[in-house]
């Protein structure tokens, strides 16, 4: 059982306007996190559906900012209404952002102009530009042509809030060159770039004759993650591939010759040539089979997590060491539905019969788990948010989501700090957004005297 005492918010406060803490900022940041996380969980609290809105485009949540129109319109989530914050002139479809990365000022770091020291909004375009776009204001700060021999559709962080990888679809090739059963020998490539000020690292590709029938690949934390059909991860140094395979080394705004062009690096027509060919197969650091590839890795010391390439284990993941693959007996396995959570003993089990788990996560600053329950009548079903206690696995608040849960259609819920926001996808790409907030009841008649105001 966990403790029962709880921290007295007062006391806190009044410590904190004394100054009865370390000169250490990270203490004082701890203590005011400490303080909301008494706010959200004391009972009087509650989390009030402010607004609802609905939209015929995807919908995305990003740090207190929800973008609507492919990321062209942005709308403060922190305000008991929609307030708009920008809103881009409208474009082409050619011109429409795919994907986007929020990129967040390093603390320390001397930057060129003075804004970079505010957040940006790393944005790919269907007609493959990479911009930087200022969060607050829409306007376009940087832009990058990347090349027109592949089709870039993905943004992912390599290095979190450092190097990005932008990866192309996979080239299936014309359906004239498989039916004259000419083969399409590269899968896809993966361009890579250190982010502000924008400095070009190297373009990938990821061929067929030196990786055999690879189906996937990414990068993360410099690693590159090769995926095959039967279930197999490979993983690679890109240090290693960069440093060995390079024909050249571009650098962004520069002239460069290249195959009898000459243009000018990221700046159309010319673009950014793909600049890494692997020759030969480069040195393999780790190889596992996972089912449907699931694979991550990360932890210290290092493990990586997998899912048993069965088809009966599906939903079910290993934590190993990654010094000897051994199972973590302390964790044993997670399933994705969260049916159970094995963290030393079981913290959380459902009953599939009266309510199932959606969706589960891990609240950082607050140090709650957040579990999304789902209880089905007759057709309809209704959903709560829990938040748990991470250590103890303690339920501590119960939240009502006023809305009804379609177990069939794709959800999405965030917590952050004082905010509930869930995102749903309903068929014929009709998406709705439901905001919540927190809001510290004072008691029914005073409710009454407010609303008569």
């Amino acid at each position: 059982m966990g403790p029962t005492r709880k921290p007295n918010v007062c006391s806190r406060l009044s410590r904190r306007a004394l100054g009865c803490f370390s000169r250490d900022a990270g203490v004082v940041q701890r203590t005011n996190l400490g303080i909301l996380r008494a706010l959200v969980c004391q009972e009087s609290t509650k989390f009030k559906n402010v607004w609802t809105t609905h939209s015929r485009s995807p919908i995305a949540y990003e740090r207190g900012r929800i973008y609507f129109d492919n990321y062209r319109r942005c709308v403060s989530s922190v305000a008991s209404e929609p307030r708009k914050l920008y809103e881009m002139p409208k474009c082409s479809k050619s011109e429409k952002i795919e994907d986007a990365l929020l990129w967040e000022c390093p603390v320390g770091d001397i930057l060129p102009n003075s804004s970079d020291y505010k957040s940006s909004l790393i944005a790919l375009t269907a007609h493959n530009w990479l911009l930087r776009i200022s969060a607050t204001t829409g306007k376009i700060l940087e832009k990058i042509y990347l090349a027109a021999y592949c089709k870039f559709r993905y943004l992912s962080w390599d290095t979190p809030q450092e190097v990005i990888a932008v990866k192309s679809a996979q080239n299936r090739g014309s359906a004239v060159a498989r039916q004259a059963g000419i083969q399409q020998h590269v899968l896809l490539y993966l361009a890579v770039f250190r982010v502000l000020p924008f400095s070009l690292v190297g373009i990938l590709e990821i061929n067929k004759k030196i990786f055999g029938n690879v189906t996937d690949a990414t990068l993360s934390h410099g690693i590159l993650i090769v995926m095959y059909s039967s279930g197999l991860v490979r993983l690679y140094s890109f240090q290693t591939i960069a440093e060995q395979f390079m024909q050249q080394k571009l650098d962004l705004g520069c002239a460069c010759r290249w195959g009898g062009t000459t243009g000018t690096v990221g700046e159309a027509p010319f673009g950014i040539p793909c600049n890494i060919k692997i020759t030969d197969m480069p040195p393999l650091l780790f190889e596992v089979s996972s089912l449907e590839n699931a694979f991550q890795i990360g932890g210290h010391p290092w493990h990586y997590i997998i899912t048993p390439n069965k088809k009966k284990q599906k939903g079910v993941f290993h934590i190993c060491a990654l010094k000897d693959n051994s199972l973590n007996e302390n964790v044993l396995t997670v399933t994705a539905s969260g049916r159970v959570v094995k963290k030393s003993f079981n913290l959380l089990d459902d009953d599939p019969e009266q309510e199932t788990f959606k969706i589960v996560d891990y609240e950082d600053e607050l140090d709650l788990l957040s579990v999304v329950a789902v209880t089905q009548i007759d057709a309809e079903g209704k959903a709560h948010l829990d938040f748990h206690c991470n250590e103890y696995g303690t339920l501590l608040k119960s939240i009502p989501l006023v809305e009804s849960w379609d177990v069939t259609y794709s959800h999405e819920v965030y917590f952050d700090r004082d905010l509930v926001l869930h995102i749903e996808q309903k068929p014929n790409r009709v998406f709705s957004c439901y905001v919540y907030q927190m809001i510290c009841d004072t008691g029914e008649e005073e409710e009454t005297i407010n609303r008569s105001c």
